[in-house]
């Protein structure tokens, strides 16, 4: 394959897998907790033609060399957890974090997963889960006869009941948090799975020194930029149509050259 013809392939390919990531970062604007994803790429292996530092001459070197580059490739995805603004819902379940920290959630088969996406529902039992109707880590049972719900900004969860006046603490919400959460996998439906990337959790109770508050009746927005992402959407297609201009161009020299023959 002729080489500028490979090389524009591979940027065709980067500048698809640049699109694809701003698409999804566009599709989740509204999803709560949701973190935008950043593509990053590098450049491949170099074709060292003639060495940088070689003599040229006796007494004489080359300053720079001979080096063609072979392409582009995507190097990977880096989740940006920055904090996303709070949307005031007024839900007594609908829980933000303002700061660092995940919520644990128990998966079915056991293990532990984090959001930050904090739309809690009660089950038929009183307990308190996600959308998908997972338990939230550690448990948290509502009496049925719960007349109001108050969770402070320390992760305690107390209830009013019909038989009494008095306040009563029925649990407490606590927070992981983890030294590289960009090396998180995700799973979708908004959570997190622990990876050797990520490191293993911390966890502890909200508003302390290592972890954000919890805010409820709020929920985290998307960190989602519209604006920036629709800038970076514009980037990527005119990218894109500069490489296939490369490949129209290859495709025209060699034409002309089998033509001359």
């Amino acid at each position: 394959m002729n080489g500028a013809l490979f090389v524009a392939k591979t940027g065709l390919s980067a500048q698809d897998t640049a699109l694809r990531v701003v698409s999804n970062n566009l599709a989740n604007l509204s999803t709560d907790g949701f973190k935008r994803d950043r593509a990053v790429f590098e450049d491949l292996v170099y074709q060292i033609k003639r060495q940088p530092g070689a003599q040229s001459a006796e007494g004489t070197e080359l300053p720079s060399g001979l080096q063609l580059g072979t392409g582009v490739r995507t190097a990977g995805t880096v989740k940006q957890f920055t904090q996303g603004t709070l949307n005031i819902t007024d839900q007594n379940l609908d829980i933000a974090v303002e700061g660092r920290g995940f919520f644990q959630i128990a998966l079915p088969n056991g293990e532990i997963a984090y959001t930050r996406s904090g739309r809690f529902q009660l089950d038929s039992t009183g307990q308190v889960v996600t959308s998908q109707g997972y338990l939230v880590d550690p448990q948290i049972s509502i009496p049925a006869d719960a007349t109001s719900i108050s969770i402070g900004n320390d992760g305690t969860v107390s209830v009013t009941q019909a038989s009494s006046t008095v306040a009563s603490q029925v649990g407490q919400l606590t927070l992981a948090g983890f030294t590289n959460p960009s090396g998180l996998q995700a799973m979708g439906g908004n959570m997190f799975q622990e990876t050797v990337s990520s490191g293993s959790p911390t966890t502890g109770n909200p508003d302390t020194a290592e972890f954000g508050r919890t805010i409820q009746g709020a929920l985290e927005n998307s960190n989602v930029n519209s604006v920036e992402e629709l800038v970076n959407m514009i980037s990527t297609q005119r990218a894109f149509e500069m490489n296939s201009k490369v490949i129209s161009t290859v495709d025209e020299m060699l034409s002309f050259v089998t033509q001359q023959i």
